[in-house]
């Protein structure tokens, strides 16, 4: 029997690590990272329904105004108006909606307008989205489903607005329990944010001049 030369025994052992390194990190990239602690409740819902609505009246009617949403009653608000995967939102527009030509989509209150096979695509996916927010950081942690396996993607950024467009700016991610670098999501979100059919989704709308994250909330204002 030949024996091995060190050449051949590095290799092997390179191999091997390769390996290992791959099952960790397809370990770590499956293990769903812990969901964000936040309260709903039917009561913050329609708190955070009526705010939007006054304001919106108030900017129609030439007023300033501004709506300051917390973690409960923007994820209270989410929870309700989201057509998620599995959810009853989602399973009665199926139903009522088959065999209807598709519309486009416009999310509360005219934030943006999504193109329908987007949202059809992203709602037969998306099974939960929790937002956390901390001083000026907002959290957002989705599930998805891919291929029958739920995985878990978590953004921590910043959310800003810059020459009438909403941007976000990425200070940490991770898929499952695996982190993402920052350059990779620093050009994940360059991309979607220059594309030109995402550009005009995130302009804000006319009555809105402003939306950021600040002392845990979410302020929207209207002109």
């Amino acid at each position: 029997m030949p024996k091995a030369t060190p050449f051949a025994i590095i290799r092997k052992i390179f191999s091997w690590f390769v390996l290992i390194v791959l099952i960790l990190t397809l370990g770590l990239i499956l293990k769903k990272s812990p969901a964000p602690r936040v309260v709903t409740s039917p009561a913050a819902a329609a708190s955070a329904g009526q705010k939007l609505e006054a304001a919106d009246r108030a900017a129609a009617s030439g007023q300033s105004a501004q709506v300051q949403l917390d973690s409960t009653e923007l994820n209270s608000y989410l929870a309700q108006n989201l057509q998620l995967a599995g959810s009853p939102q989602s399973s009665a527009t199926s139903a009522s909606t088959a065999g209807k030509p598709s519309r486009p989509v416009t999310m509360t209150p005219d934030v943006a307008d999504a193109d329908p096979q987007t949202v059809a695509e992203a709602e037969s996916n998306v099974k939960d989205v929790k937002i956390a927010l901390d001083g000026d950081v907002v959290t957002a942690y989705v599930i998805f489903n891919v291929h029958g396996a739920d995985l878990s993607l978590e953004l921590e950024g910043h959310l800003y607005t810059n020459g009438r467009y909403l941007r976000f700016e990425p200070v940490g991610g991770k898929i499952g329990s695996f982190p993402l670098p920052q350059s990779a999501l620093d050009d994940a979100v360059q991309k979607m944010m220059s594309s030109p059919e995402n550009r005009e989704k995130l302009r804000l709308p006319d009555n809105v001049s402003n939306i950021e994250v600040e002392g845990g909330q979410v302020v929207v204002s209207y002109k």
